[in-house]
């Protein structure tokens, strides 16, 4: 069956048209008669949206009750059975409802795209996995309902829906995103100018990424190796010497003179034999690389300089950065080309910097020490046949022994040029014209003499030995280059391994990009059928579906085998692909360990918590339970009769326990909750006076003075979680301010500090004027399981379990809000509340949409 295809309409914030574009194009496709179904599409009271699904099917939803509120989830099985050419799903990174089936939306896009059924999606960029601490940094909103970028970026069309951040707060202030209440505060806080320019920046960038993979696949299918200068990318080369800094700021200065740049830094060890390699620069340049902006790479291949150009090329590249060759001129003449000539050469249309440096070392010359190639060999045979006749010719007149000598130092230089078997022919071709020209009689090949018979059968046997000798010392030389190449870049691997928080991910990229292939994959299964393995991760583009469909396979335990897809590994490689596959095992060792020591850590805390859970329930639940028993104990005496006084005050001792009770144990749930994270707050547009009767309840009349401006702009939070933080507060100070009067105290903006997360805030400040708490004891005052007279809050020995702060700052945390103290002037302790104002919408991220209603926490 053919997998339908998915288009997503992508924009930088709330209000910008997507599900309307969304819409509109499934109206054209409707006229063309392709068969169009909406099967969640939500209008959020925008009446525009609402008029363009007329003349569309709407599919009913699915109802679903959850903690007593119904909600609308997207009926998959019906849509399925439906099955139309074309299904509009709102709201790609939507968190299901427990009992909807699938945990998010996107895995029931999933669902609809492999029966074959096209999908129309829609989505903000603040909720993409890898924005997220992006987008909490501009707007102050930490978005709780995210997508992987991964699920976004296989979609086979994405089309950016953008308008300018002026035009949409002129579409906010006539009221056609929000209700005319709610625009003020949306546009002073979430809709800032600043704000939509920053969030419409990174949808552009992002899909910008999104766009160059797609140029470099095409690139790549039509074997097209021709630079494409799309953004402006310098790679510098990198030698492992002391120069790389140099190079690095050098290609800084180049790109910040444009925007939009990249700067990648590629290190290729060399298995030519050259030293000069400086480990701790290495270290260093990588993170100068970093503290940059760009990223570091390291690259394998004989030929630095191909290797470098190859690696330009995959990446798009318009510059190359490298050193200054410090080889002397007159050198260059009897050695091979330098790197840097080399890339000079073969650049083509990328621009090439050859940055002098102080830094670096003399280089040595070096003869081509590459694998005997065809080209070597026939120079070898062509140098064997012309090399002796001319020694021959010029050494004319000389006598028998040097003219020897000299064919013999002749013998030599093919060996180091051919190898073997042209030193070979040389050999013995260079015997017989001494024979024929040197050895008496000349001009023939008999000789008369045995001592010239015996000194040129010696002369042969030596020179082919020779020649053996040095053909294998140059083997076994190339071969001790290329292991100390592969050890440099295995020592380079374990120290990127070792000082960073590399993911299995990360690491396959860096396979990926040192061996050159298009695809590496993560393969784990069992037994010989290799077809049946399954792929825990990749990286590249077009990757095998199995270890049989890869051009390389290399075994890294008896359930994992890496595959590569591009080239076939020589030999070589393959030994280095298995070194690479151990340094593979060793990361997944590490993420284990780390994961151990974790969860070690978590039981160590919980075994911390259930010795002070223990200890609260052995002594401050038996105090209340004590006085309960009692009071019960002697109502239920015949023998006594009680008069409705001392009857009445039984009962409310009874009651006072209970409550005391009550408290305690609502304080351990929620600290249970807390530390499991099973806390999801419901935000919304919520005002101080709304829940401070509610948090109040029950603390004695008189004993709390409110004093709230007028007209204070709602806060965004949960009204539940708020009302249980403003009572434990309240609570607190009541309990260890005995005789002192609570004000309860509200203020927004004012001295410029009441911000959370850069967003404008409000406060609610509790303050009394008891005998405070040390500043020095502050911090641990919010700790669990610690009482108030453990940190000298005023009279000693409190009753509670020491929760009611620290679950007071839990809530106030997943809310997005501070909860501090500070010294009150005159005496006593002000703790105060800050929370965000609200931007005007009902914030859905952080729970199920729609939800109305709540459980007591």
């Amino acid at each position: 069956m053919t997998r339908g295809i998915l288009r997503v309409f992508l924009g930088a914030a709330p209000g910008v048209g997507k599900t309307y574009s969304m819409l509109e194009e499934a109206h054209a496709q409707l006229v063309a008669g392709v068969d169009v179904v909406a099967g969640i599409v939500l209008d959020h009271g925008r009446v525009q949206t609402r008029l363009q699904l007329e003349g569309l099917e709407q599919l009913p939803v699915r109802k679903i009750s959850y903690r007593g509120a119904d909600f609308e989830e997207l009926d998959v099985p019906a849509l399925l059975a439906r099955r139309p050419a074309l299904a509009l799903v709102d709201e790609y990174a939507h968190s299901n409802i427990p009992g909807a089936g699938n945990a998010k939306r996107w895995q029931d896009v999933e669902e609809l795209l492999a029966a074959g059924i096209d999908v129309y999606s829609t989505v903000n960029v603040q909720h993409l996995a890898s924005l997220g601490d992006v987008v909490e940094t501009i707007t102050g909103v930490r978005q709780q309902e995210t997508i992987p970028d991964e699920m976004v970026r296989r979609a086979d069309q994405i089309e950016l829906v953008d308008i300018p951040p002026e035009l949409l707060r002129q579409r906010l202030s006539a009221g056609n995103v929000y209700a005319r209440d709610k625009v003020d505060a949306a546009l002073a806080n979430y809709f800032r100018l600043g704000n939509l320019t920053a969030l419409r920046e990174l949808a552009l960038l992002w899909l910008a990424d999104r766009v160059e993979e797609g140029v470099a696949a095409y690139r790549q299918s039509q074997g097209i190796e021709a630079s494409w200068p799309t953004r402006e990318r310098i790679v510098v080369g990198l030698t492992g010497g002391l120069e790389g800094e140099v190079l690095l700021r050098r290609a800084a200065r180049i790109l910040s003179r444009v925007s939009g740049g990249e700067l990648m830094a590629v290190h290729i060890p060399r298995s030519d034999g050259v030293a000069g390699e400086v480990p701790l620069a290495l270290e260093s340049q990588r993170q100068l690389v970093t503290d940059l902006g760009g990223t570091y790479h390291s690259v394998g291949g004989e030929d630095p300089a191909r290797a470098l150009l190859d690696f330009a090329r995959s990446v798009g590249a318009t510059q190359i950065v490298i050193g200054s060759s410090r080889r002397k001129p007159l050198l260059g003449v009897f050695a091979s080309p330098g790197v840097g000539a080399r890339v000079v050469r073969d650049a083509g249309d990328m621009d090439v910097h050859m940055v002098p440096h102080p830094l670096g070392g003399k280089s040595r010359p070096q003869l081509s020490r590459g694998d005997l190639n065809k080209k070597r060999v026939i120079a070898g045979f062509a140098m064997a046949v012309v090399l002796p006749v001319l020694v021959q010719y010029l050494t004319d007149g000389l006598s028998l022994q040097l003219t020897m000598i000299i064919q013999f130092a002749a013998t030599i230089t093919v060996a180091l040029v051919g190898g073997l078997w042209p030193a070979v022919v040389a050999a013995v071709w260079s015997s017989l014209l001494l024979n024929f020209f040197a050895a008496p009689p000349v001009g023939t090949l008999t000789i008369h003499d045995p001592e010239n018979l015996v000194a040129l059968l010696v002369f042969l046997v030596v020179a082919v030995a020779v020649a053996l000798a040095v053909d294998r010392s140059a083997r076994r030389s190339r071969e001790a280059s290329k292991a100390s190449a592969e050890a440099a870049t295995l020592s380079e691997l374990a120290r990127g391994i070792l000082a960073s928080q590399d993911t299995v991910q990360v690491f396959l990229e860096q396979v990926r990009e040192h061996f050159g292939m298009r695809s590496v994959v993560l393969f784990s299964g069992e037994g010989t059928d290799l077809s049946t393995w399954t792929t825990d991760a990749f990286v590249g583009e077009q990757p095998p579906e199995s270890p049989a469909e890869a051009d390389n396979v290399a075994e890294i335990s008896e359930r994992l085998v890496l595959g590569l897809s591009g080239k076939v590994l020589p030999a070589s490689d393959r030994r280095l692909l298995g070194a690479f596959g151990a340094h593979l095992i060793a990361l997944g060792q590490r993420e284990a360990l780390t994961l151990s020591q974790r969860e070690n850590q978590q039981l160590s805390q919980d075994n911390t918590i259930r010795t002070s859970v223990l200890r609260a329930v052995s002594h401050d639940l038996r105090t209340p339970l004590a006085g309960i028993k009692l009071a019960v104990s002697s109502l239920r005496q015949t023998a006594v009769h009680f008069d409705p006084e001392d009857e009445a005050e039984l009962l409310a001792t009874i009651e006072h326990y209970a409550d005391r009770m009550d408290a305690l144990v609502g304080n351990l749930l929620d600290m249970s909750r807390l530390s499991a994270d099973m806390v999801s707050p419901i935000m919304g547009p919520v005002t101080w006076p709304e829940v401070l009767p509610a948090a109040l309840h029950g603390v004695p009349a008189g004993r709390v003075r409110i004093e709230l401006p007028a007209n204070m702009p709602p806060i965004e939070a949960d009204p539940g979680l708020l009302e249980r933080v403003i009572a434990n507060v309240v609570e607190n100070a009541v309990k260890y301010a005995p005789g002192s009067d609570i004000t309860v105290v509200g203020s927004v903006g004012g001295s410029g500090s009441a911000t959370v997360n850069c967003r404008p805030a409000s406060e609610l400040r509790i303050v009394d004027h008891g005998k405070g708490v040390p500043a020095a004891n502050v911090v641990a005052m919010f700790r669990p399981f610690q009482r108030l007279d453990d940190v000298s809050y005023g009279a000693q020995g409190g009753t509670g379990v020491g929760l009611g702060l620290a679950v007071a700052k839990g809530f106030t945390e997943i809310m997005g809000g501070v909860l501090n103290a500070e010294e009150t002037p005159g005496g006593g302790l002000t703790m105060i509340i800050r929370l965000p104002l609200s931007t005007g919408t009902k914030n859905t991220d952080a729970g199920y949409p729609g939800r109305t209603k709540r459980e007591s926490p």
